[in-house]
């Protein structure tokens, strides 16, 4: 009995130094991330903003070292048109080493345009007329981010899946919000900006949304931790 209980012990113990071990391995090498310890300012919508965001915030800061600045107001889009657009929020900001540009379902569920991908570019002459859409307030914002800060590093957080209707999680739907979803990530692409597909890459669906989400639209805290740790693995090694 004796030996079976030494051999217990140091199984144990081995099994705790293995994973102690692992656990300062996977702290080093988020440490060398380039994103470190940088400053981040997020921008978006009430989905970004929302007290159960912090969620995925303090994960962020804790396992990154970042310090995160919210300029998010609910309710706002990229569009002029909606609320107190992105493009409103930016003007409004200072320095920071990070911008993340947290896409909101507003504009799509306010139905506002979701243009072209040469909205407001040097395609059209920088057309305002063109802010009105998703893709022109879009554009207006990483314009207007590199004209605040040269060497500022701008990352895009795509929409998430809603529940409100088909269109807002299902990406077959030729109208749905996967459309807008896809011009985000084209403009993105047009400009070399790292970009989180949080609508596929999510995992939220119709089987689990009464796990992650307070409402239709609206994640819960839950919600937040999952994809906090889908947001800190792109923050740490953007690709």
């Amino acid at each position: 009995m004796k030996l079976i209980s030494k051999g217990f012990f140091l199984f144990f113990l081995l099994l705790s130094v293995n994973v102690f071990a692992q656990e300062i391995e996977e702290d080093l090498l988020i440490k060398n991330s380039l994103n470190y310890g940088k400053s981040v300012a997020v921008f978006g919508g009430s989905v970004s903003v929302i007290p159960e965001s912090e969620n995925a915030k303090i994960m962020w800061k804790e396992r990154l070292g970042m310090t995160v600045t919210n300029y998010g107001v609910g309710g706002a889009g990229f569009s002029s048109l909606q609320g107190k657009s992105l493009q409103q929020q930016v003007d409004e900001a200072g320095v920071f080493d990070i911008y993340i540009l947290w896409a909101s379902t507003n504009d799509y569920t306010n139905k506002r345009e979701n243009g072209s991908v040469t909205d407001y570019t040097e395609f059209d002459g920088f057309d305002e007329k063109k802010l009105v859409t998703q893709a022109g307030g879009i554009n207006y914002c990483i314009k207007k981010i590199y004209e605040l800060n040269p060497n500022a590093t701008i990352y895009f957080f795509t929409s998430s899946k809603a529940f409100i209707s088909r269109g807002s999680y299902d990406p077959l739907d030729p109208e749905g919000m996967a459309q807008y979803v896809e011009m985000q990530k084209k403009i993105c692409e047009l400009h070399g900006i790292p970009y989180l597909d949080q609508f596929i890459n999510g995992g939220y669906n119709v089987y689990n949304q009464s796990l992650y989400y307070n409402d239709p639209i609206h994640m819960n805290a839950d919600g937040y931790k999952k994809l906090g740790e889908l947001q800190v693995a792109f923050l740490a090694f953007p690709q």
